[in-house]
């Protein structure tokens, strides 16, 4: 069964940082474009960023310069490291990936989410 396990979330100060990690565990073949997005209450789920498994990045324009995706192929791994962290930012953030279960077959997972709150 595979899953996307994502950790690092928690409360931080406005102006701190923070690192979230998104694994996928299971049986599988590898694992295409990786991604994070964030909902915040009474807000449809945004992207943030995305990652290829080539390393080719995509962000929202209003995030780039604060926060930098990364990954890491052989751990089957996402990064997300969230800098100059601001209020508006407090949203679950959820982990998304393509997964190729089988060599010439795969699906898109969502993980669970992990809170990020950031206070004032």
């Amino acid at each position: 069964q595979v899953q996307l396990v994502e950790s690092g979330g928690g409360l931080v100060q406005a102006g701190g940082s923070l690192r979230l990690s998104c694994a996928v565990s299971g049986s599988i073949f590898g694992v295409n474009t990786m991604g994070w997005y964030r909902q915040s209450p009474g807000k449809q789920r945004e992207l943030v960023a995305s990652i290829t498994s080539g390393g080719t990045t995509n962000y929202a324009d209003s995030l780039k310069g604060r926060f930098t995706i990364s990954r890491d192929n052989a751990k089957n791994t996402v990064y997300l490291q969230l800098n100059s962290l601001k209020p508006e930012d407090t949203a679950v953030y959820y982990c998304n990936a393509d997964v190729l279960v089988y060599e010439a077959w795969g699906m898109n997972y969502w993980g669970k989410g992990t809170l990020v709150t950031v206070s004032s």
